[in-house]
């Protein structure tokens, strides 16, 4: 796998991961007690804690790339069609 290939697969998973880990954790001012001022979107997270999960998620899609790379360089079965 060329090194151009294997930064867009890295990029892409990280981005599926990213999604995936968004919602973890979060919490609105009703869910935590705290009041909004008028014209605030209550359901807007209180602490989003960004980069907790920017760390996180580099983390799972460099897992998820390996699998990947793995699959991809040493002919998995149901990665190559089961041709070999």
């Amino acid at each position: 796998m060329k090194i151009g290939t294997a930064i867009a697969i890295y990029f892409v998973v990280w981005w599926i991961v990213l999604f995936a880990i968004l919602p973890w954790g979060v919490k609105n001012a009703h869910e935590a007690g705290e009041t909004t001022l008028e014209g605030n979107e209550p359901g807007a997270p209180v602490q989003h804690q960004m980069g907790k999960k920017a760390l996180i998620t580099t983390v799972v899609a460099a897992v998820v790339f390996a699998i990947i790379y793995f699959a991809i360089q040493y002919g998995w079965p149901w990665v190559s069609g089961g041709a070999q």
